[in-house]
Formats: structure tokens, sequence, C-alpha cells
């Protein structure tokens, strides 16, 4: 479905570029709006388009037989969804699920392979991207291996709403569970005390963020050392922590005509 362009949000990494180099990425896109549960690429298929997210966020999340999907990472108007592209790789290595609605850029990959070879300030930026992504999974799989439920939930909430840029979205504890890669039971007594302490307020699957300093003071070292990694490839953008638009909120309804994760 295509949307007239966002005027309040831009995508960071077309914000690096100069003013002719961008304009000439945004000529070739088409901007659309993308509905939660959406699936963008499956695992070992060739992407068709590419998305530079504005409003809208992304998981990268991945399946082993008949488990639940687990998360890998997320990503909002900071990145890209096929960055692969720069190293001439054309396939998804997980699959992407629309996590929060809202508007993207889309552009096909022939379109984009054909602006890469003559812009090299394009290609520095997505490989400096792809370092981004390669260390928030890197950083997510030791997470999960070391981290309790509670700290990690926690994180996970900070990077939903950096990239929401709300403090009000709704998540179901199914959905945060499979995110995880935990059990239901899990997600419910690690949100509780997270409201128990005044963090957060979380009533059937409405979550809002009440206290964002001491949700980063429960969040695990991982959250910090995420923010570090983007800020010093990308010192000069906005950081991903960005003050929540009161009032705003996502909301998780799914298009029936798009497969969920």
């Amino acid at each position: 479905m295509s949307v007239a362009p966002p005027t309040s949000m831009t995508n960071q990494l077309l914000d690096c570029l100069p003013d002719n180099e961008r304009s000439s990425v945004v000529e070739q896109c088409e901007a659309v709006e993308l509905a939660f549960g959406s699936v963008l690429c499956e695992s070992d298929h060739s992407f068709r388009y590419l998305y530079f997210p504005t409003t809208c966020f992304i998981s990268l999340v991945t399946t082993l037989g008949g488990n639940h999907p687990l998360a890998l990472g997320l990503m909002g108007n900071e990145g890209m969804l096929g960055a692969t592209l720069v190293l001439g790789v054309n396939t998804a290595s997980c699959r992407a699920v629309v996590q929060g609605p809202g508007a993207a850029l889309r552009i096909s990959t022939i379109g984009l392979h054909r602006i890469l070879n003559n812009n090299q300030i394009l290609q520095r930026t997505l490989k400096h991207y792809l370092y981004v992504q390669i260390a928030q999974l890197t950083q997510n799989a030791a997470c999960a291996h070391f981290h309790d439920i509670e700290p990690r939930l926690a994180r996970w909430l900070l990077m939903t709403q950096d990239r929401a840029h709300a403090d009000h979205f709704h998540l179901t504890h199914e959905f945060l569970a499979d995110m995880l890669g935990v059990r239901r039971s899990g997600v419910t007594l690690a949100a509780g005390t997270l409201q128990s302490r005044r963090l957060i307020r979380y009533r059937r699957g409405d979550i809002t963020i009440l206290d964002r300093q001491g949700l980063e003071m429960a969040a695990c070292e991982c959250y910090d050392l995420l923010l570090k990694d983007h800020a010093r490839l990308f010192p000069s953008r906005t950081p991903l922590m960005l003050p929540a638009r009161e009032g705003s909120r996502l909301e998780s309804g799914q298009d029936e005509t798009q497969a969920a994760p």
C-alpha cells in the first residue's frame, strides 16, 4: 500500500548522505505502510525489495524445527533491511517481521544495486551499518545465554521504545515470550516484577514505560553496549534513545492478509 512520505520521521542511514546522493536514492523508493506481523523476507530466500524504515520497526527472527521464533535483532529508522546487498549478497539470513506498524521507504534490489555502483558514501554507510547489525546479533546471542529474563525483558522494552518513539505500545505475553525465546510464564513473572517496581505499567498487552531511567538500570549491560557501538560508527546522527512522544501508541492490529511469525 503506497502512502505519502512521512513528514516528521526520516531514515537515519539516508540522512547520512549528502543531499544530492540522498535524493538519488529516495527518488527510486516507494513510500509504503507496513502492517503488524507482515513478513518482509524469509530465511534463504532472495530479497525482492529492501526497506528503509521511517516510522515502523522490524524484528529479525529465526526458527528451528517446530519451535517458536526467536528474535535475533531489531531495526527501526536507524537501519535498513537488506543491507547485505552492499556485499553482493541478496539472500536473507533470517525472517524479517514487522513488529511495529508504520511507514518505510521501499526500493527494489535492482534499483539499489544500480545506485550502489556509483555511490561510495552509501556503500560506506551501509557497511558501517552491517557492522552494527553483526554486533547486535552477537550481543543478543550472548545475552540470551548468560542473562536472566528480567534484565533481558527490560532491554527489549527499551529497544522497542527507542524505535517506536513512544512510551506506550502493545506487546502480548505470547509475543514477548517468542521474542525472548522463553516460556510465557517467565515473561509474566518478569513483567510483574518490573511493574511492581513502577518501571512499567502492563495490562492485557498494553505496556507503558513509566520510569525510563529506572528501566535502563534494570536492563543488562547489553543495551548500553549496543548504543555505544552505534554512536561510535554514526557519531553525527541522532542517537537511538529518543524522548518519547506523550500520547503516542503502537497498535498490534494485524492485517489478515499478511502472515504472522
